[in-house]
């Protein structure tokens, strides 16, 4: 009983780290990334539908996005998209695609960035611990149940917080790496 609300728990933190490396890949440095863009909502007959659903999505160079739509009269509504969206990005049109040519960052919106950085590990970290709770208290439950010990009680208890001490650092580990990714030149 115990091994399945940690099996649980540790299920659900994975989950706060996947979203996580998501949000992650949508926050710009100074490389094109299709994922930078392929989120993006693009409102197509009225319906807001993902850009990566829309178009191919390439980075020929280091620098620069190509974005070719499946049906040509959504370069108008992907243009407006990217332009409302808060990339700073300038797109190019040339009927048939779409150029995102990616600048590079000023010292401001790098120092901006890894404050976004920052905001969504301590997201993420807010996650894992409340996924560390809920654990938590469903352990109690079983006790208070007479379903375990109190000793079964503090071992989980032990395990759950090594499990969540272990997520805390891949949070911590994949924000220095991004947080190295913005910083560089």
């Amino acid at each position: 009983m115990i091994k399945e609300a940690i099996s649980d728990a540790e299920d659900r933190m994975k989950g706060a780290i996947r979203s996580l490396e998501e949000d992650f890949g949508g926050i710009r440095t100074g490389r094109a990334s299709p994922a930078l863009v392929e989120r993006l909502e693009v409102r197509y007959y009225d319906t807001p539908t993902p850009l990566m659903q829309l178009a191919t999505i390439s980075a020929p160079e280091p620098r620069l996005l190509t974005i070719r739509p499946f049906d040509a009269s959504t370069l108008k509504d992907i243009e407006r998209a990217i332009l409302a969206s808060d990339l700073g990005l300038t797109p190019g049109n040339d009927g048939k695609l779409i150029r995102l040519p990616i600048p590079p960052l000023t010292e401001q919106r790098r120092k901006d960035l890894v404050k976004v950085v920052h905001h969504r590990m301590e997201e993420a970290r807010v996650a894992v611990r409340n996924v560390r709770r809920d654990a938590h208290n469903d352990l109690r439950d079983f006790e208070r149940e007479k379903l375990i010990s109190e000793d079964d009680l503090k071992r989980g208890e032990t395990d759950l917080q090594k499990l969540t001490d272990k997520y805390i650092a891949l949070i911590e580990e994949a924000g220095k790496r991004k947080d190295a990714e913005i910083k560089e030149v």
